[in-house]
């Protein structure tokens, strides 16, 4: 990667002077190119260890991409895309995180003694099931003495309904409860309110409909460990430090982006050599 780039994370499109910085990690490929549709092919180019990279000029928000790799005829969406409005099959779209005006600078954040938790799924807590509804009903949680709302996995994944377990696009929250800002207003809204905001996340699988991550590379996963909700993620094995900066890329990116208070890590984490913690809870 270029020195005069200068990323916040170390994967995905970022706004940059210039345009967009296009980073992505795919070594089992020897050609990658961006696809900014309708069809403005931009190749990018071999870092070296996996990892390929460009800054295009003409992209910037909401314009939409995939990856075309290997001049094969699929063309796939970002691992890292920060949202996809047709879902984990679609496109990926460039997403100004910026462009937001946040209202919460003099909140002080959450502690984990005494708090009442209310765990909330946003496509089941309104008839609307969005961001936009469940905004409008954050004063009546406040009111009855809830402080700590716990967000059940958003992350982009198949099909009209789910209780987000399957989450594919881990960087996306999906385009069946809003946009990316809406999610920022609800957490906003919140904090206003005096409530703080966990995402429950999961790392420890992903579902198998829209996941791509095989094909920029196949060492994502490992056959070391059993896994019963399918393939066990490869954290600890051959090529997994790009794994594990994925990963710790995603955990950083909810907290700054989202301005959210922690995060829960779903089920039984992959035990690590010489280490019995896994995450913690509250940021």
């Amino acid at each position: 990667m270029s020195t005069a780039v200068l990323r916040r994370f170390p994967i995905g499109a970022e706004l940059v002077t210039g345009g967009v910085h296009f980073r992505v990690w795919a070594p089992r490929r020897k050609h990658v190119e961006v696809i900014l549709e309708p069809s403005h092919a931009v190749p990018l180019e071999a870092e070296g260890d996996g990892y390929f990279s460009a800054v295009v000029e003409p992209a910037g928000p909401g314009m939409r991409y995939r990856f075309h790799l290997d001049r094969g005829e699929q063309l796939v969406p970002d691992p890292a895309s920060r949202f996809q409005p047709e879902g984990p099959h679609g496109a990926s779209q460039i997403v100004n995180p910026f462009a937001y005006g946040w209202m919460d600078q003099g909140w002080a954040g959450v502690r984990i003694e005494a708090q009442v938790i209310y765990e909330m799924h946003i496509g089941t807590f309104t008839k609307e099931g969005t961001w936009a509804g469940a905004y409008e009903l954050l004063p009546d949680l406040a009111q009855i003495g809830i402080t700590l709302l716990e967000i059940m996995p958003v992350a982009e994944f198949p099909g009209n309904f789910g209780w987000g377990y399957d989450g594919t696009a881990l960087f996306a929250p999906s385009r069946l409860y809003g946009t990316p800002d809406d999610f920022r207003a609800f957490v906003d809204r919140a904090h206003a309110l005096g409530l703080g905001v966990v995402l429950d996340v999961v790392y420890n699988h992903l579902g198998p409909d829209g996941n791509y991550l095989k094909e920029f590379s196949e060492a994502y996963f490992t056959d070391r460990y059993v896994n019963e909700w399918g393939e066990a993620l490869n954290f600890d094995g051959p090529g997994s430090g790009p794994v594990r900066e994925f990963f710790q890329s995603n955990a950083a990116y909810w907290i700054e982006e989202f301005h959210l208070d922690g995060l829960r890590e779903d089920g039984e984490p992959i035990p690590q050599p010489g280490s019995s913690a896994a995450f913690v809870e509250v940021a």
